[in-house]
C-alpha cells in the first residue's frame, strides 16, 4: 500500500520570518501594526493548533494578542472578522439562522458489510460503473478515516472565513460561525504557501503551491479528542460536586462536540476543547474559473498548504487489495487513535473518474463509508452484582440483556465503583448505552432517561462485607474503591495472596510461580496459605507436568522458607500499604509480631514510616479473626523468625502538622513525599483549608497554590520539606 507522507511539511508564510514582536512596536501606522500582528498571531496559532509545533512560548503569544487587543480598543475601525481577537464573540443568539449550501452537503453510501470484504464490493461496483474489464488497470483510491464528529462547511472569501454552517438536511444548514471561530485549528484567514513543498506530489500536480481561490468552501469534521473529552467530563464532575446547578457530564465525544457547536452562547462553546479535520470542498471559485487539480489527494495537499489540518492516516490505495489492507490496519489502530472513528472512507482518486461516476439517489458513486462494528448499543440492566478482584478490589458489574457491540456479544459491563454507579444513576431495569472499544472492558456510558421504567430499582449501594468471604469491605480516605480485608482468607484473592507470600522479597518459596499456583488452587489442593506447608509428595505428583524431582524440590523450598525474618513474614501477609520498608520499621519498633497485631492505631502512629492510612490498614487487617487464624496456622506449620526487644522511641519532628501536596516535585513522586511526611508524624490532606500548615508545591501547581496564598498558608518546596524533616 502506498503511504505517501505528504502531510508533514510546513512552510512559514512569506514575511513571517522577519516579523518580530519588538519590530511591530516600531511600525508607526496603526493599520500596518494591525496587519503585522494578524500575520504573527495567525502563523503562531497554526503552529500551535494544527502542527502541534509551537515556536514561541504561550506568554509571548499572549503578549502579542494583548497588544492587538489594545490596538483595536484604540482604533475600533481596524477590527475585522478575521482578527484573532474575534474567535470568541460572546454574543448570545436567540437561534441559528438558516444557510443554503451553495453545493449540497451530500451523505455517502455506507457499506453494510463491516468485514474487510466490503472494500471488494465497492471496487467491483466502481469498475463496473466505469466500464472496466479484467484486463484494464486497477482503480486508484484515497483511503481516509471516518470521524465520529459533526460535519461542517467553512466558507472563505478572498481567504477570510465569512461563514460556517452545519450539514443540516444537506440543502440547508445552521449558521454556527461564531462558535466555529472559537476552534483554534480552524484558520480565520488563509495563508498562501510560501514556496513549493520539499517533496512534490507524486501525482504530477503541484498542489502544495496553489493560490488561494476567491471563494473556497472547505468541508470537514469538528470533533473532540478523547483526552480532551475526559478532561472536560472531569471538570463537569467537579462542578456537580460543588453543587453547580444545571451541570452534567457528557455521554461521548461526538455528543459533546456537536453540543458545543450548537451553543447559542459562543463563550460557552469556547470553553469546550474542539478540534477539526478537513477532508473535502464545496463551492470553489478561482480567477480562471477552475481549480487546476486532477486528484482528490492533490486537493487534500492544497488544503494542508492553506493551513487546514488533514489526518495523517490518509493513504493512496490501488485496487481492492490495498483498500482491504487499509481497513484491517486502521481496525488494529482504532483504539490507539486519540479520537473516535466509526469506520473508513474510500474515494476514487481521479476527479475525472469521479465526474464520470456521478451520483445515484443523491449519493456519490465514487465514495463509500466502510464502517466497523458499532462500539455503542442499547440494552437493559437485569441485575447489579459485585465482583472481587485478585487484589481484593470490589467492583459493581451490571448484568445485561445480551447485546452485540464492538464485535462481540456483551452480557456484563463494569460500573467501576460506587461513586460512578451513583453518578450515572444506573439501576436494575434501566435501558442503558453500553460501550466496548477493542479489548477494553465493556462499560455503561449512560442511562437512556426517555426509556426509564415506571418502577426503577433501588439506588446502588456497595456492601460493607465482601460478597465472597464475608470479611469487612472498607473504603479508605481519598479512594474511590472498596476493598476486601480478608486477603489471607478470601478465595477470590487466593492466588494473588500465595504468589505475594512466596515471592523472593517476602518469605521466598523457590520454584513456586504463577502456573504452579494456578494448578494448585484450581485443583483445590490449596485453599489458604497454611495449606502450602501441608503439601505432600502424592498431591504434587498428581499435578500435570509435575515430576518427582520437581515435587521434591518444591517441598525442600517450602521447608527452607519456614526459617524467615519478621519483616519478610509481615510483608508477605500482603497487608495493604505495608511495603518492605514499612515492615522493617514495624519489626524494629515493636520487636515481635504479637505486639504489632495488638497495637492500637495511636501506638502504630509512633512508628517511623507509618501514617494514619497505614495504621488503620494494619488495625483493620488484624481485627479480622480469620486473618489472625491464618497467622497462627502458619506458625503452627513451623514458620519462625527471631524476635527482639522494642526499639527506643524517638519524637516525630512533624507531629500535629498538616500538609497538602501539589504540582510536580524535582526528585520525589507525590506518594514518596507523602510517605516521608507521614513517617515524620505529619498528616497529608487532599485540599487546602485554614487548618493546613504547609503547602508543598512543585512545578505546574494549580488552584491549590492560589488557595494557599489566599489563606496565608506557608508554601514550601521539596528542599524546604527535607529541612523540616531533618528538624
Amino acid at each position: 500500500m502506498a503511504n505517501l507522507d505528504l502531510f508533514s511539511s510546513s512552510n512559514q508564510p512569506p514575511g513571517q520570518q522577519n516579523i518580530a514582536g519588538a519590530a511591530i512596536n516600531n511600525v508607526a501606522n496603526p493599520l500596518q501594526q494591525r496587519d503585522a500582528l494578524h500575520q504573527q498571531l495567525h502563523y503562531h496559532a497554526h503552529r500551535y493548533y494544527v502542527l502541534d509545533d509551537p515556536q514561541i512560548p504561550d506568554a509571548e503569544y499572549d503578549r502579542l494578542f494583548q497588544q492587538l487587543q489594545k490596538l483595536e480598543a484604540e482604533h475600533p475601525e481596524l477590527v475585522t472578522p478575521d482578527s484573532p481577537t474575534q474567535r470568541v464573540m460572546g454574543t448570545v443568539l436567540d437561534g441559528f439562522a438558516s444557510v443554503k449550501h451553495a453545493v449540497p452537503m451530500l451523505s455517502i453510501n455506507t457499506e453494510t458489510d463491516t468485514e474487510a470484504t466490503g472494500a471488494q464490493n465497492f471496487d467491483t461496483r466502481v469498475r463496473k460503473a466505469l466500464g472496466l474489464g479484467d484486463a484494464d488497470p486497477a482503480v486508484e483510491y484515497v483511503a481516509e478515516l471516518k470521524f465520529d464528529g459533526l460535519a461542517i462547511n467553512l466558507r472563505y472569501e478572498h481567504g477570510v472565513l465569512v461563514q460556517a454552517a452545519t450539514r443540516g438536511d444537506g440543502e440547508m444548514g445552521e449558521d454556527v460561525t461564531n462558535n466555529i471561530r472559537t476552534i483554534g485549528q480552524i484558520p480565520l484567514k488563509l495563508q498562501a504557501p510560501a514556496r513549493p513543498a520539499e517533496r512534490g506530489s507524486l501525482l504530477g500536480e503541484n498542489a502544495s503551491t496553489l493560490p488561494i481561490p476567491q471563494v473556497l468552501e472547505v468541508r470537514g469534521e469538528v470533533y473532540m479528542r478523547r483526552d480532551d473529552f475526559e478532561a472536560l467530563n472531569e471538570r463537569q464532575r467537579e462542578k456537580i460536586a460543588r453543587g453547580d446547578k444545571g451541570e452534567k457530564t457528557f455521554v461521548n465525544p461526538r455528543n459533546a462536540a456537536a453540543g458545543a457547536v450548537r451553543q447559542l452562547d459562543s463563550k460557552i462553546a469556547a470553553q469546550r476543547p474542539l478540534s477539526f479535520f478537513a477532508y473535502g470542498v464545496g463551492e470553489v471559485v478561482t480567477a480562471d474559473g477552475a481549480m487546476p487539480l486532477s486528484t482528490h489527494y492533490g486537493l487534500l495537499q492544497a488544503l494542508k498548504s492553506w493551513g487546514f489540518p488533514v489526518a495523517d492516516q490518509v493513504n493512496i490505495a490501488v485496487a481492492a487489495t490495498q483498500l482491504i489492507a487499509y481497513h484491517q490496519r486502521i481496525a488494529a489502530e482504532r483504539d490507539s487513535l486519540p479520537y473516535d472513528i466509526d469506520g473508513v472512507v474510500y474515494k476514487v482518486n481521479s476527479l475525472a473518474q469521479q465526474q464520470q461516476l456521478g451520483f445515484v439517489s443523491r449519493e456519490p458513486r465514487w465514495a463509500v463509508a466502510h464502517k466497523y462494528p458499532a462500539q455503542e448499543q442499547m440494552t437493559h440492566v437485569l441485575a447489579i452484582d459485585v465482583q472481587v478482584g485478585r487484589t481484593g478490589k470490589l467492583t459493581p458489574v451490571a448484568k445485561l440483556a445480551p447485546v452485540f457491540v464492538g464485535g462481540v456479544t456483551v452480557t456484563n459491563a463494569t460500573l467501576h465503583n460506587e461513586d460512578e454507579a451513583r453518578r450515572k444513576d444506573v439501576r436494575v431495569g434501566d435501558t442503558v448505552i453500553v460501550r466496548r472499544a477493542g479489548d477494553v472492558i465493556p462499560e455503561i456510558v449512560s442511562v437512556v432517561a426517555s426509556q426509564a421504567p415506571h418502577a426503577r430499582g433501588e439506588v446502588f449501594t456497595m456492601p460493607h462485607q465482601c460478597p465472597v468471604c464475608g470479611s469487612a469491605a472498607v473504603r479508605e480516605e481519598d479512594e474511590a474503591d472498596y476493598r476486601c480485608t480478608g486477603g489471607l482468607f478470601c478465595s477470590a484473592q487466593r492466588k494473588e495472596a500465595i504468589l505475594h507470600f512466596a515471592q523472593r522479597r517476602a518469605v521466598e518459596v523457590e520454584g513456586l510461580g504463577d502456573k504452579l499456583v494456578e494448578q494448585l488452587v484450581d485443583a483445590n489442593v490449596i485453599r489458604t496459605l497454611p495449606d502450602l506447608y501441608r503439601l505432600g509428595l502424592t498431591a504434587l505428583a498428581n499435578l500435570e507436568r509435575m515430576a518427582d524431582k520437581s515435587a521434591n524440590n518444591l517441598l525442600q523450598a517450602l521447608e527452607k522458607s519456614k526459617h524467615t525474618t519478621l519483616p519478610r513474614f509481615l510483608f508477605g501477609l500482603g497487608i495493604r500499604h505495608v511495603g518492605e520498608a514499612t515492615a522493617k520499621e514495624l519489626a524494629r519498633h515493636f520487636g515481635s509480631l504479637d505486639a504489632i497485631m495488638d497495637a492500637t492505631v495511636e501506638q502504630l502512629l509512633e512508628v517511623a514510616d507509618v501514617g494514619p492510612i497505614v495504621a488503620q490498614s494494619l488495625r483493620t487487617f488484624f481485627d479480622q479473626p480469620h486473618n489472625r487464624e491464618v497467622v497462627e496456622q502458619l506458625r503452627a506449620c513451623g514458620l519462625s523468625w527471631a524476635e527482639g526487644a522494642p526499639a527506643e522511641q524517638t519524637p516525630k519532628p512533624l507531629a500535629g502538622k498538616t500538609f497538602v501536596i501539589t504540582g510536580t516535585l524535582p526528585t520525589l513522586s507525590r506518594d514518596q513525599a507523602k510517605d516521608q511526611l507521614e513517617a515524620a508524624g505529619a498528616k497529608v490532606a487532599g485540599s487546602v483549608s485554614k487548618k493546613t500548615d504547609y503547602l508543598l508545591a512543585g512545578t505546574e501547581a494549580g488552584s491549590k497554590l492560589d488557595k494557599a496564598r489566599e489563606l496565608g498558608v506557608a508554601v514550601i518546596d521539596e528542599a524546604q520539606m527535607q529541612a523540616l524533616l531533618a528538624g
